[in-house]
């Protein structure tokens, strides 16, 4: 039976889940990433229904193949980082995930730097 690994680790500033050399969007907070990977752990272990897919190969090449509904990946997840690893006020007190900024999203305001004529 295949495995699917979801590795919690840090990535552009904040912290993510990687499945080989993909990473999930990137949250505030190391709770909100481990939260998130064993939500998709367990949602990866749910059967479905026969499909054909297609898929790109790390060669780069297309592939399609069937991929039956029942043949599931064991999944789980890999956090090695420190439990206390987390994004801290100047203080040192822990930040919820809406008190962190997302560095996946522009700042807001007027993005464009030029008057118009």
């Amino acid at each position: 039976m295949a495995k699917a690994t979801y590795e919690i680790v840090e990535h552009n500033g904040g912290f993510a889940y990687r499945v080989g050399d993909v990473y999930s969007e990137t949250f505030a907070t190391h709770r909100a990433a481990h939260e998130a990977a064993e939500s998709a752990a367990q949602r990866q272990q749910l059967g479905g229904s026969d499909e054909q897919i297609l898929y790109q190969d790390e060669d780069g090449r297309w592939r399609e193949e069937f991929a039956p509904g029942d043949q599931r990946p064991d999944a789980g997840v890999d956090d090695r980082l420190p439990a206390d690893n987390e994004a801290r006020d100047a203080r040192g007190r822990i930040l919820d995930e809406d008190e962190v900024p997302n560095p996946d999203r522009a700042p807001l305001g007027d993005l464009n730097h030029t008057k118009p004529r």
